[in-house]
């Protein structure tokens, strides 16, 4: 028997045995064409559990092939926000500029301030998200006349929280002194309701106790919405 029957003849025993085209080549260490490999099989039987194997090597490639999308999307997501964040970093820079800084502010405590026509003595800011809390204290410290003095915050948050380490973490982010927080606030409506979120800090709640920023704050709002309202449709 010369080499090329010997290697037919050894390829379709292991293909009677239940291996695959690849299975084979590895094997044999060869690299022949799944058609010729298939036209060497075409009359052999192959055995009962051949069909229910070749399903689960096709859910494996299948749980494979999702793994790689996943890795190439995250990828491709990924250079794409490092676009847009080349894109906006010039813009981003404008906010330095005192007047930018004050538009800024003002849309920000439009929308999560409390409002002068309140009875509260003071000006109020509360968020769990501590991006807000430091764009906040960033740009009102920005006024003439601020004075830190006047500034007091309050931590709210679960029954089931970490008191302390939550005033750790509020006073890292605010770097407002401690003596200027008042006493933690437990919300006791959620007594015997654990916190989902594990990331959930609770939420800090700044007050200032001058109304004249939130007069002006309200003022430039109001201004800016007019501008905008002129520009029409």
């Amino acid at each position: 028997m010369n080499h090329h029957s010997t290697l037919i003849s050894n390829v379709q025993k292991l293909r009677q045995s239940g291996k695959t085209y690849n299975e084979i080549n590895t094997i044999l260490k060869t690299n022949i064409a799944k058609s010729t490999l298939s036209n060497w099989c075409r009359n052999l039987t192959l055995p009962k559990e051949y069909k229910s194997k070749i399903i689960k090597i096709n859910q494996q490639n299948l749980i494979k092939a999702r793994k790689i999308a996943l890795k190439v999307n995250h990828l491709k997501r990924t250079q794409y926000i490092k676009s847009i964040d080349t894109k906006n970093l010039t813009i981003s820079q404008i906010i330095k500029k005192n007047d930018v800084g004050m538009i800024a502010l003002a849309m920000l405590c439009l929308g999560e301030a409390s409002k002068s026509k309140t009875k509260h003595r003071s000006f109020s800011l509360g968020s769990s998200d501590y991006r807000i809390i430091t764009i906040f204290l960033k740009l009102i410290k920005r006024f003439p006349n601020f004075d830190p003095t006047k500034i007091r915050c309050t931590v709210q948050c679960r029954s089931d929280q970490n008191i302390k380490e939550l005033e750790k973490y509020w006073k890292n982010i605010s770097q407002v002194p401690s003596n200027l927080f008042y006493k933690t606030r437990t919300d006791t409506r959620t007594i015997g309701k654990p916190t989902k979120n594990i990331e959930y800090k609770g939420v800090l709640v700044i007050d200032y106790y001058d109304k004249n920023i939130q007069l002006v704050l309200e003022s430039l709002a109001n201004l800016v919405y007019n501008q905008l309202q002129n520009e029409g449709p």
